[in-house]
């Protein structure tokens, strides 16, 4: 047996059983449906084989369904289409302005946001060890907020973004030089 038919007969047990968990009354002929149900699914399921990008459930008057997953698999596509495209943006020392290098991957985020409305950001703001422990967590909120202008004006809603700072609390790097407070200066896009 393949281990997509078992994953398939598993599916079926489970959607039995939840159907006759869900029962409000427990009676025989609840136990005997469940029954039924799984069997005429594992009579169908292997008579046909199916892909493997639908599964089979027991539906309402003891039908066989098909419930196809495109709604994942098309999120995981969309989400694909920024495979190698930043996201960590960095600043200037004491700025919160995005540099225009960052332009370009910020438009591939602002694009793709705008092409799914139900997709979310999470922009973490970051700054170097330099300053109080209150200036940076400011800056590295001055900073998010900047990315978040710049996708809103790309035609991001609003709704999608979310700032936080963690300012010197989070660093990149550990040493105490120019090159590790360079990589600790920066806004990190994170999808939720």
């Amino acid at each position: 047996m393949t281990a997509s038919k078992l994953g398939k007969f598993a599916v079926i047990g489970l959607s039995a059983a939840v159907i006759a968990g869900c029962s409000t009354t427990s009676t025989d002929t609840d136990t005997s449906a469940a029954t039924e149900d799984t069997a005429a699914a594992e009579t169908t399921d292997a008579a046909t084989d199916t892909d493997t990008s639908s599964t089979a459930g027991a539906g309402q008057d003891a039908a066989i369904t098909s419930v196809v997953v495109e709604a994942e698999e098309a999120a995981a596509t969309a989400l694909d289409s920024l495979a190698g495209v930043a996201t960590v943006f960095y600043f200037d020392f004491d700025k919160s302005i995005v540099r225009p290098e960052s332009r370009e991957a910020l438009a591939k985020h602002a694009a793709y946001l705008v092409a799914n409305p139900d997709a979310r950001v999470v922009l973490e703001g970051h700054a170097d060890e330099r300053g109080t422990r209150e200036y940076n967590m400011a800056l590295g909120e001055r900073r998010a907020k900047a990315i978040s202008r710049y996708l809103t004006i790309q035609g991001v809603a609003a709704s999608q973004i979310e700032t936080v700072s963690f300012g010197e609390e989070v660093p990149m790097a550990f040493s105490h030089n120019e090159a590790a407070w360079q990589l600790n200066r920066r806004v990190e896009v994170r999808y939720e």
